[in-house]
């Protein structure tokens, strides 16, 4: 799969909407009684955007943002600002936020993750320079991070037993969900985006 490792402007999202959607199959027996099933192991999440963008600059910019992707080609990107953090998104990203693993004494790759209640969603785009690593609790520099992948290496293997965990700002793999776009022009100086789909992608 073809992906762009470039981030969609923040001015161009603002105004957007969005969320997570399940799949769930429902099956309803002669009884009454259901049987509910998911073939998704993690939610995806769906995005309106443009629909904020005013000046003929931002749609101008907006339409070489997606001419560089082709369209729906190529994956991006995407800052979602209600869910960017391994913190709240009010809050400071801390070494300690979100768990990373135990050590055994030969591992040194550890995936990111996000803990949503009892669900560990993993983290495949962490923003470059936010990602911090505690082991028991105390932080550590001796690790790198490949910003396109998640994956923390420790320098050394952490001891068996020893407490991982990570904090970090993140950002959504994403496409465009439809081949155009559509400018209103309103005035000479403004003009109004029909809101264009984006979808969350499985890295």
């Amino acid at each position: 799969m073809s992906f762009h490792e470039v981030r969609l402007p923040a001015r161009l999202a603002f105004g957007s909407t969005g969320g997570v959607e399940r799949r769930t199959e429902v099956v309803t027996l002669a009884s009454g009684f259901e049987r509910r099933s998911t073939p998704w192991a993690h939610g995806r999440r769906r995005y309106l955007i443009g629909a904020g963008v005013r000046s003929l600059d931002d749609a101008a910019a907006l339409v070489a943002f997606f001419e560089g992707r082709r369209g729906r080609l190529h994956g991006f990107r995407f800052r979602d600002f209600t869910d960017f953090k391994s913190c709240a998104p009010s809050g400071v990203v801390g070494p300690v936020d979100q768990p990373l693993g135990v050590g055994d004494g030969e591992a040194v790759a550890f995936t990111l993750v996000k803990i949503y209640a009892d669900l560990a969603r993993p983290i495949a785009k962490p923003v470059a320079g936010t990602v911090r690593v505690a082991v028991d609790g105390a932080e550590t520099s001796a690790f790198t991070v490949d910003a396109t992948t998640g994956v923390v290496t420790f320098d050394s293997p952490p001891g068996v037993g020893a407490v991982l965990t990570a904090g970090f700002a993140f950002d959504v793999p994403v496409r465009f969900d439809a081949d155009r776009i559509d400018v209103t022009l309103e005035t000479f100086e403004a003009g109004r985006i029909v809101a264009v789909p984006l979808i969350e992608l499985r890295i």
